[in-house]
């Protein structure tokens, strides 16, 4: 598991350098995918840097930019790695730094290893299910580290905190919507004062992971590789992460990548 740790976080380390390499140019070109959602050289840039470091270890992957794996195949894995190489291609292209690289390791169909690198703050998060999360800061490509004790002795164990003066929810910039919003009034009628936090891609499922939220509802469509990094870190974080009845978790490598509304919660 170390071995295969090491790997993903120096994959998403050389794959944020190649995303700011884009994101500090004055234009880069943008296009329209058949779902609609933006895509940049950025993604496809990072996509095969972090195929090249996880061919390494012999697991199938499954990126955003190369899902069209037949189900047929994918059912047989057992292990694969699932990888969103640009997770906010919105916020990137808004430059506002709240997009993140997330590679997420899947065992039959829960996430044990999830790394998300943020390129702009620097900031790493890691998890597996041996080791717990944990958060790095200022760390890049060009940072050394020989071996996972060494680079945990450097790093924040998550949570780390833990009482908020009010119940805290974290939600999205662009996908609030009624369903979102009856779901925030009936915990202010449980909670009394909620104070609620914006903000773009995983870092959403990071924010709860550290105790800075208590809370995130995702009441809006999300694919697999959107969540598995950032579900394996609240895992190791003590968090749950489930259907919006509170008690079925969200599983991954179904026929349909899309997943189901969730709740992340500590």
């Amino acid at each position: 598991m170390d071995s295969n740790l090491i790997i993903a976080i120096k994959a998403a380390l050389f794959a944020g350098n190649e995303i700011l390499q884009v994101y500090n140019t004055e234009d880069f070109e943008i296009k329209i995918k058949s779902d609609n959602s933006p895509l940049t050289i950025a993604d496809k840039r990072a996509h095969k840097i972090i195929e090249d470091h996880l061919l390494k270890t012999n697991i199938p992957i499954l990126s955003e930019e190369g899902k069209n794996i037949p189900f047929t195949d994918r059912s047989k894995w057992e292990n694969y790695w699932l990888v969103d190489p640009l997770d906010g291609t919105k916020e990137f292209i808004k430059r506002n730094g709240e997009f993140t690289v997330n590679i997420a390791l899947i065992q039959n169909g829960t996430p044990i290893l999830g790394v998300i690198y943020v390129p702009v703050t620097k900031d790493l998060y890691f998890s597996t299910q041996d080791t717990g999360a944990f958060k790095t800061i200022n760390i890049d490509f060009e940072s050394n580290f020989s071996d996972m004790n060494n680079l945990i002795q450097s790093s924040f164990k998550l949570p780390f905190f833990i009482e908020n003066e009010n119940y805290t929810v974290v939600g999205s910039r662009s996908h609030m919507n009624s369903e979102t919003e009856e779901f925030i009034s009936k915990l202010k009628e449980k909670y009394g004062n909620l104070e609620f936090i914006s903000k773009g891609s995983s870092l959403k499922i990071c924010m709860v992971a550290e105790g800075i939220a208590n809370i995130y509802p995702r009441f809006a469509p999300t694919m697999e590789w959107d969540t598995g990094a950032g579900h394996a870190i609240a895992l190791g974080a003590g968090c749950t992460v489930t259907q919006t009845d509170e008690k079925t978790p969200v599983v991954y490598n179904k026929e349909d990548l899309l997943n189901p509304w969730f709740i992340v919660k500590r």
